[in-house]
């Protein structure tokens, strides 16, 4: 039964960079030098995934806070580009955040838009009706959060979502487990895409914890523990 009053998307400078797809970025390796170069043009064409973000929030009555992460490295042009960006897309503003390097008081000025957010009316709800099918929670998530114009499911698949359906949990929300780089289900495809197709690989139900896990495209899930 709880709900939340307001929702706050952390963003860096460095993050909407890299979606612009410009640049090549390796885990374990330093950034490319020319990506911490002053490039507002270069936030400006990642910042298509944080105004697509701020779209997903909105999409479920709640006001947006963004919270800009900074790093040393951060132009203070392109920290202005992220805010404007911001209120533009429709969130209540975008707040500096020092917090790693000044403790509580780099977080005040994120903390007060919050409070401000949380006191704003809402009217939190699903994306979907809970009595609608799985398969048609499935297609609303791909197509409203994603931005893809439908899913794939191999019969396979198909066949357990009919099972599930019809052994009585047809009600319960679904969660999705996919790439966390990319609303698509294909890790380098950057920005905002959209049109693609979000592929079913397999079905999981969490009856304990009430979903329905759908596991999209090549992604690891947490192996299970012991006993």
């Amino acid at each position: 039964g709880l709900k939340p009053d307001a929702c706050v998307i952390v963003a860096t400078i460095r993050a909407l960079k890299s979606h612009s797809g410009k640049y090549r970025i390796v885990a374990g390796k330093p950034l490319p030098p020319e990506m911490l170069e002053n490039n507002v043009a270069d936030v400006e064409a990642g910042a298509a995934n944080l105004r697509k973000q701020i779209e997903n929030v909105k999409l479920h009555g709640v006001t947006p806070v963004v919270a800009i992460n900074v790093f040393e490295t951060d132009h203070a042009e392109e920290i202005e580009a992220v805010k404007r960006i911001s209120v533009e897309a429709g969130a209540l503003g975008a707040a500096v955040s020092r917090h790693f390097a000044e403790g509580g008081k780099g977080a005040i000025e994120l903390a007060e838009m919050v409070i401000e957010a949380a006191n704003r009316p809402n009217e939190f709800k699903f994306l979907y009706d809970l009595d609608q099918p799985i398969k048609a929670k499935i297609e609303t998530i791909a197509t409203k959060i994603y931005g893809a114009s439908d899913i794939t499911a191999d019969s396979k698949v198909r066949a357990q979502i009919k099972r599930l359906q019809e052994s009585g949990y047809g009600h319960y929300p679904v969660c999705v487990a996919k790439t966390q780089y990319s609303f698509s289900t294909d890790a380098a495809l950057r920005g905002a895409p959209s049109g693609h197709l979000v592929n079913i690989r397999e079905v999981r139900l969490a009856a304990g914890a009430g979903f329905v896990v759908m596991v999209c495209g090549d992604i690891m899930t947490m192996p299970g523990l012991p006993k």
